[in-house]
Parts: C-alpha cells; structure tokens; sequence
C-alpha cells in the first residue's frame, strides 16, 4: 500500500484539472467526458485495461493527442498543448512505455538533449556531463558512465536513462506510462523508491503500470477508466483489491475465483495418457537433463524465478532450441524437432516470451497473422481460399473476444493483450496436441489475461496439453494441473496441484535448501 498514512494531499488546488476530456480516433468515441485530478506532492495512477483509455488521458495531457471538448488547467492555468514540447515548457515531463533515445549519442547527451549547460562558446559538455550523472546518481545508477554509447547498455539500464532525462527537466508533474515493464524486480523496485523520493520533494506523479502490486505499493490515490471513461477513483489505502479488479474488467471478480474451482474440477487424472515425454533433455551451459511428462488434457505450470530454466527447458521441449543431451519422445515413439516448423508439423505449437521478435510479424495485419502458421503447415503451393481464412479468423475472432475493428490493422500497432490472443489464435489454428505458451499473459491488461487464462482451460479440457509458464505464481497455481518448479537452471521437483497448493507452498519450495526440497510425492 501507499507509504503516506494520508493518502489524500492537502494541496488546496491540483497541479492538474482536467474536466471532461473527449477525444475522437478515426471517427470512435475513444475517451468520453473523462476528469482527472493530480496533486502536487501524490503519486497517482491510472489504471484499467487495455483500451480503456489510459494512455489517450495521457497523451491529452501531454499534447499528443487532440482534444474533441473539454478543459485542461495545469497551476490553475489554461493549457492547450499541441507537442510535447508544450507541455514541457509547462513543467510537465513524460517517460513513454516506448522510450524515445537515439542509440548512437552518448548516456549524456540523450539526458541532457535539447537542455544542455551552455556558455559563451556553445555547449559546456563537461557540465552538462554532471549534471546528467546527478539525475543517474539519484536513479541509483551512478556506476553508468554518462559518456557510454546507449547503443551498449541494457534495455533496462535504457529504461533508467529515460527516466534520468525527464527528471533533469526538475519537472512539477512528471509522468510515467508502463515505466518498469522492461525492468526486473531489483531494478523495479529502485525505480519506485525514486518515485517516492521524487513525490516527497512535492512533485506530481501520474503513474501507469500493469504491474498492480507496485501500484498498490506506491500510489497514493487512483483513477479507473474502462471503455473510456472514468468509472472510480479511490485512495489506495483504502481500495479493496477485488474491488479495483472488477472496475478495471467489468465484471465481478468471482470469475475468476470459479476459473480456479473449474480447474481443480477438472484436475489432471492420473491415468492420462502421456502425449509428450523428455527423459534428461538438457543443454550445456543452460539447463541441466531434466525428465518431464506431459499428458492430454493436463495443464503443466513450469514455475521458477528469472534465470531457474523454465523458459529454457520450454524452448528445448518445442524445438526453438536443440537439446545437446537426452530425447523426446512424442505419443510413445522418439521425435527429433530441428526448430519451430518441424514441432509444428508433429502437432506442437509454441509461444515465446519473446512477443515482437518472435511471435507477432508487425507488417502483417491481425488476420494475416492469424492464418500465418495454418498456411505455413499446409504449403505455400496450396494458398487457402479466402473463404477458408475467413472461417478461422472468423472462430477466434469470437473465441478469444477480439475486436472486428482490429483485423485489418498491422499488427505492431495492436495493444499487447491483442497481439497475444492473435497469437494464440494462430497456434489454435492449427490444432496442437500440445500447446507451451511462455508469458502469454505478461504486460496485458487483467481483462485480456481472464479470456486467455479461460481458454487454456476450456484447451485442456479439449484433450490438449498445455505448458503455461507465467512469472506471476498466482496465474500457474490458479491454471496447473501440476507445477513443475526450477531453480539454478535444473528441476528441483513437481507439486501436484489441489486445496493445499498455494504461491507459498512454490515458494517454500523454491527457496528450500536442495537436500531439504520435497516433490510433489511428498508433498
């Protein structure tokens, strides 16, 4: 929760009014009459889904998006901004999901661009160089020297830089849309500690994240929007979780509670038929031989911090990856799978973590995506009929709750929880008798991760197996038949899944000494 007992500021006037902002995108209503109020001195975010109208509010704010009617005030005063840069000369600073630094300038100069110290001869470099490691300094990384190509750093380390250049500014309102979705747990939490500090010297923080813990760790008030338009605002330490999740989807959080109950309904019968079985597949340097059965209609959590092996053993059991050490074995006869396309012909389908490189081909629009892999299997010398491919785009589109509206945009452009379900979509296209899905559901909206945790039931229940492999523990228990667990890039064991199984009992195991561990026999 919030860390301030007093949650509502006591600045008699926000920072920031904005009274019911419309804004029209291809001629749909996308924000309707939207208000939003943020003190000096809080921290406070926006939350709701994908398409609920977050990221429109901010880009009213920070004039990147036109507004149809309604007023922005910032100290009281009338704003209109048209750029960016207008809102900056405002005092306002913006640290997009999609950070715009150029790669080829220095740490410094991407902090320091358009702000530089300047002297009688030009630009003072050497200042300005300083005064780009302090706002590195306050971030807690002050080990990064500011003359570095950017082009060498981290994404996550690039992420940092971007805040470093909004901070500079010493902005009164400072913006943050998704600030930490690139970052681990370590880095996330110094970002935040950096919020709080920056709050506490009374600047304005609007704050937009996925992530609902950090929100509810660092928020002090919260706006909702679903559709649109503003449904509630609460002050965060007084907001019931449930509560907060069934303004964000519409729908009572009962959902997904009976999602639990239907799969510990459905549980995993021991005498299921093992349909996909790796006997100690391993790969040097990068996951130790590991034995793991999967079986029809059985959903198989594999469960682990960053770096344990779970992505790895999932890329070795699919084909991304050769295996140097063990076999696979696919309805009781040995399979060699030379990558992706060769599992895909054996009726195994994969989604990497790794969406935009891997997964989603931008250019393409959703329906081409869609009937991408479909197409692939059948032969590029066998085009399907349009009929053909609008049938299958036809069954997802209502399957996974896609919107009309999206199927002929390219698909770079969609939201990420769109682009996961086309994704899945594509995979289902084909009718895998096995299904590994990495992260399918990181980064999307609550909303979007309900219809795609709903259809890996209703998959599993179908006869297919499925992996599920999320870095949120609450979604593999909720999901998994059994839960596979990992750590130090080897299987530490396996819990069979049921009443007495929860995040702790993962973790318990995760943390546990290696000669202490239990498996699921045990437990």
């Amino acid at each position: 929760m919030a860390a301030r007992d007093a949650s509502t500021p006591t600045t008699a006037r926000p920072v920031v009014e904005m009274s019911g902002i419309t804004v029209d995108y291809a001629g749909v209503r996308v924000l309707d009459g939207a208000d939003l109020t943020v003190h000096a001195g809080e921290v406070h975010a926006l939350m709701g889904e994908n398409g609920a109208g977050k990221s429109t509010l901010i880009g009213a704010l920070t004039g990147t998006v036109p507004i149809v009617a309604g007023t922005v005030l910032v100290g009281g005063e009338p704003l209109t901004p048209t750029s960016v840069a207008d809102s900056r000369a405002e005092g306002i600073a913006t640290v997009f999901q999609e950070s715009h630094l150029s790669p080829q300038l220095s740490v410094a100069e991407n902090i320091m661009i358009g702000h530089e110290v300047r002297g009688r001869f030009g630009i003072r470099w050497s200042r300005s160089r300083e005064r780009a490691s302090a706002a590195l300094s306050t971030l807690g990384i002050e080990d990064v020297d500011p003359r570095t190509p950017l082009e060498e750093l981290s994404p996550a380390t690039k992420q940092l830089v971007a805040v470093a250049r909004a901070i500079v500014l010493e902005p009164r309102v400072l913006v943050l849309d998704e600030p930490t979705s690139s970052l681990d747990e370590a880095e996330a939490a110094r970002l935040l500690g950096v919020v709080r500090r920056l709050r506490d010297q009374g600047v304005a923080v609007l704050f937009v994240s996925h992530f609902l813990e950090q929100v509810l760790e660092v928020s002090d008030r919260m706006t909702v929007l679903r559709g649109g338009r503003v449904v509630a605002e609460y002050d965060t330490a007084q907001v019931e979780r449930a509560e907060l999740i069934s303004k964000m989807i519409g729908e009572d959080i009962d959902a997904l509670q009976a999602l639990h109950s239907e799969r510990l309904e459905h549980h995993y019968a021991e005498s299921g038929r093992v349909t996909l079985r790796a006997t100690s597949i391993g790969r040097r340097g990068t996951l130790e031989p590991t034995d793991v059965d999967l079986s029809r209609g059985e959903v198989v959590g594999f469960a682990g911090l960053r770096g344990s092996g779970r992505t790895e053993l999932a890329r070795l059991m699919s084909g991304v990856e050769r295996a140097d050490h063990g076999e696979l074995w696919l309805d009781g006869a040995p399979v060699q799978l030379r990558g992706p396309a060769s599992a895909l012909r054996h009726r195994i389908a994969v989604s990497t973590e790794n969406l935009r490189h891997e997964g989603i081909v931008a250019e393409l629009t959703a329906r081409e995506n869609i009937v991408l892999a479909l197409q692939a299997l059948r032969g590029w010398t066998r085009p399907l009929s349009r009929a053909e491919q609008a049938a299958v785009v036809d069954t997802y589109l209502h399957a996974l709750h896609l919107s009309p509206e999206d199927l002929d945009r390219p698909a770079g452009e969609l939201s990420g929880g769109t682009q996961q379900k086309v994704v899945l979509a594509r995979l289902l296209a084909t009718r895998p008798h096995v299904l590994i899905l990495d992260e399918p559901t990181r980064g999307i909206d609550i909303g979007a991760k309900l219809d795609i945790q709903r259809r890996v039931a209703k998959l599993a229940g179908e006869g297919v197996a499925v992996v599920f492999i999320s870095s949120q523990l609450e979604e593999v228990v909720r999901l998994s038949d059994r839960i596979v667990v990992l750590k130090d890039r080897e299987k530490i064991g396996e819990l069979s899944n049921g009443p007495g199984v929860t995040v702790d009992t993962v973790v318990e195991m995760i943390a546990a000494e290696m000669d202490g561990l239990v498996t699921g026999d045990d437990a």
